[in-house]
């Protein structure tokens, strides 16, 4: 019967992922030739295009004017794209285990130590580490003579070791994380004691007992580790003029290519995770956690016992050092960006030429930095200062929407998945979300987002400044709510799986008083966490989506002989980083410097505040944070259960695949 079930829940789901795609594929042109609240209209093209793709004849590529054969076109950007992923996801991997095994030999001050420098790292979007190596050869070259490799595609010659190392280094660092985080815990069972008892050394148990242990748990954690790499590889293949497979995507903006071209991508991925999970998938169990359905409606799971919770253990948080400092970093940021747009009379000073007493001009666009701006101007004439103080109440507080969408949302429908779902639609659905890893997110949102962000003021835009913000919020939600569902519902999950939740229930507690009672209460700490990282997310989105001209709330395009180029029409950050290749390769460094470092700060600052949360919360269930040990009033307390990796691991990852 297995055998039967395998091949066809295997085809299902692919079949299921496949017509997510078509229906991304086409947004773009149907929001721009029938609008993007027209939902017949979107249905009706929907329908069309599904019998225009299962059409082979149609499957081709406009290049310089020319129709070619799609595959003939395309397998060989292809075969590019996923060598350079490929090969960075390798070496990322390797260099983990590497720093991994290094860290679990190392005294803790040094492990200490080395988390904080990921933590540093963590901050620096992946395009900074493309530019900075390419500054590197670029330095060495000239200096020494020595050209350390190939950092751009020219004509025929591919660029592969410059791309890999770049797109690896975000991975390495997760994936060191997990595997830390994993081994001590592995060292900490019953089996390893045995062994240790028996006078096996620490190496020996290491290789021969440890890494066979945790290989499953890495290849599931590995998923989500491949999803922030694809988003990754839009950027470096542009940064990089690569001619991969996201370069013919965006130069023929046809829903036929981009439908393919994803299906390319998705297929790999999908079947290697898809096909171990359904082949060593036994069936589940009934889940002794899920309740019987009672009477509660759906309009009596209100939110403002979610809000009350919140800001009660908010201002609890408040007594953390950590969670304090980044607190008071974004929310300062923001009153003063709104105080300044507010009081100054000129919030974003221009310049063009600056000319001395004599009327001879002395500067020109861009303005270096200390002279009459502190920070410099950008190739427009305005103040970088003045824009990163205008510009933080739109970036950051769009941020915040966006994670908070994603949460409250992913909380709610997580009630809709833990409570009424059963365990076999709860694994179909988990198995149709995993689905999404396999798609690269930012170039999801490009496609999404262009055909309502890219405008002409001259000609009148589409939608207002509102309806634009809106729906990006809405865009960049919706691409992972399912994700934040299914996690939050695997949290209440397992959280309903302990011991005083079953208690109350056989004592007759219905859904609602088990969730705001008992569930809750625990389950709050870890919201905190997830929408802090949700937050940083978008950020970092923000930056990938700058680079490509496409700015929060609309791109400014002027036509004419010469244009100026795309600028933001709200000074918000990422409208600075659009210019980053320019600004680094003509010396211009405090363009982007400084939008970078804003960026860093609020990174940094909610990095504090999941930081802070996270040691609340080991607190209350008795792991010590602190090296030093709890001295009493006659004794001192050996037993320290301090796990050094436990606090630093993101809880995103840890439930995303039970259940």
């Amino acid at each position: 019967m297995r055998m039967v079930m395998f091949p066809i829940k295997f085809v299902f789901y692919y079949v299921l992922g496949l017509i997510g795609i078509l229906a991304v594929s086409i947004a773009p042109e149907v929001f721009k030739e029938k609008g993007m609240y027209n939902l017949i209209g979107y249905l009706e093209g929907f329908i069309k295009f599904i019998f225009v793709f299962l059409d082979g004849e149609n499957w081709s590529y406009s290049y310089k004017g020319v129709t070619v054969d799609f595959l003939d076109m395309l397998w060989g950007p292809y075969v590019y794209s996923l060598q350079v992923i490929l090969g960075a996801l390798g070496i990322g991997l390797v260099l983990a285990f590497i720093l991994a095994i290094i860290t679990v030999f190392l005294p803790r001050p040094l492990t200490s130590l080395l988390k904080k420098v990921l933590n540093l790292l963590e901050t620096v979007p992946d395009l900074m580490f493309a530019f900075m190596l390419q500054l590197m050869i670029v330095y060495v070259f000239k200096h020494f003579g020595v050209e350390l490799m190939n950092f751009t595609e020219f004509r025929e010659e591919k660029v592969f070791l410059a791309p890999m190392i770049t797109l690896s280094i975000i991975p390495m660092i997760s994936f060191f994380r997990i595997l830390l985080f994993i081994m001590e815990e592995e060292l900490l069972k019953p089996h390893i004691e045995f062994a240790q008892s028996k006078g096996m050394s620490k190496s020996r148990i290491l290789f021969a007992h440890v890494m066979k242990n945790i290989s499953p748990s890495l290849f599931y954690h590995g998923k989500l580790i491949i999803w922030g790499t694809l988003s990754s590889l839009f950027i470096i293949e542009t940064i990089f003029n690569m001619k991969g497979i996201t370069y013919y995507v965006v130069h023929d903006f046809r829903p036929m290519v981009i439908a393919i071209s994803l299906i390319m991508i998705y297929t790999p991925f999908f079947f290697i995770y898809q096909g171990v999970y359904l082949w060593i998938d036994h069936g589940s169990g009934e889940d002794h956690s899920k309740y019987k359905r009672d009477k509660t409606k759906w309009n009596e799971w209100k939110i403002w016992g979610f809000l009350s919770v919140v800001r009660r253990l908010w201002w609890q948080h408040m007594h953390n050092g950590k969670f304090a400092v980044g607190f008071s970093v974004i929310f300062g940021m923001i009153v003063t960006s709104f105080l300044y747009s507010i009081l100054k009379e000129e919030p974003v000073k221009h310049i063009n030429f600056m000319q001395n007493d004599e009327g001879r001009i002395i500067s020109a666009p861009p303005h270096k930095p200390f002279g009459e701006m502190i920070l410099g101007s950008d190739f427009f004439g305005y103040s970088i200062l003045d824009q990163l103080i205008v510009g933080a109440k739109y970036t950051l507080l769009f941020a915040l929407i966006v994670a908070s969408m994603r949460v409250v949302g992913g909380f709610y429908l997580g009630i809709v998945y833990h409570f009424h779902l059963k365990e076999a639609r709860k694994n179909w659905l988990d198995r149709i979300v995993d689905s999404i890893h396999f798609l690269p997110l930012s170039l999801i949102a490009y496609l999404l987002l262009r055909p309502v962000l890219w405008g002409f003021p001259v000609l009148g835009w589409d939608h207002s400044m509102f309806e634009r913000l809106v729906y990006e919020a809405v865009v960049l939600t919706i691409l992972v709510l399912p994700l934040t569902t299914v996690l939050i519902g695997n949290e209440l999950k397992i959280l309903g799986r302990q011991d005083f939740v079953l208690s109350a229930k056989l004592l007759g507690g219905n859904n609602k008083h088990l969730l705001w009672t008992h569930l809750f209460p625990h389950l709050a700490p870890r919201l905190f966490i997830i929408w802090g990282q949700q937050f940083i997310q978008t950020l970092l989105i923000l930056v990938h989506l700058g680079l490509f001209h496409l700015f929060l709330g609309g791109t400014i395009i002027k036509g004419g002989l010469l244009p100026d180029p795309p600028k933001s029409g709200t000074f918000e950050w990422s409208g600075l980083i659009s210019s980053t290749k320019d600004s680094l390769m003509t010396g211009k460094y405090w363009i982007v410097i400084a939008p970078l470092i804003a960026f860093m700060v609020a990174i940094i600052a909610m990095q504090l505040i999941v930081q802070g949360v996270k040691e609340i919360q080991q607190t209350k269930v008795g792991v010590l944070v602190s090296n030093k040990p709890i001295k009493k009033k006659h004794s001192v307390v050996k037993n320290n259960t301090y796990k050094p990796a436990l606090d630093d691991l993101k809880l995103i990852h840890q439930h995303t695949f039970k259940g």
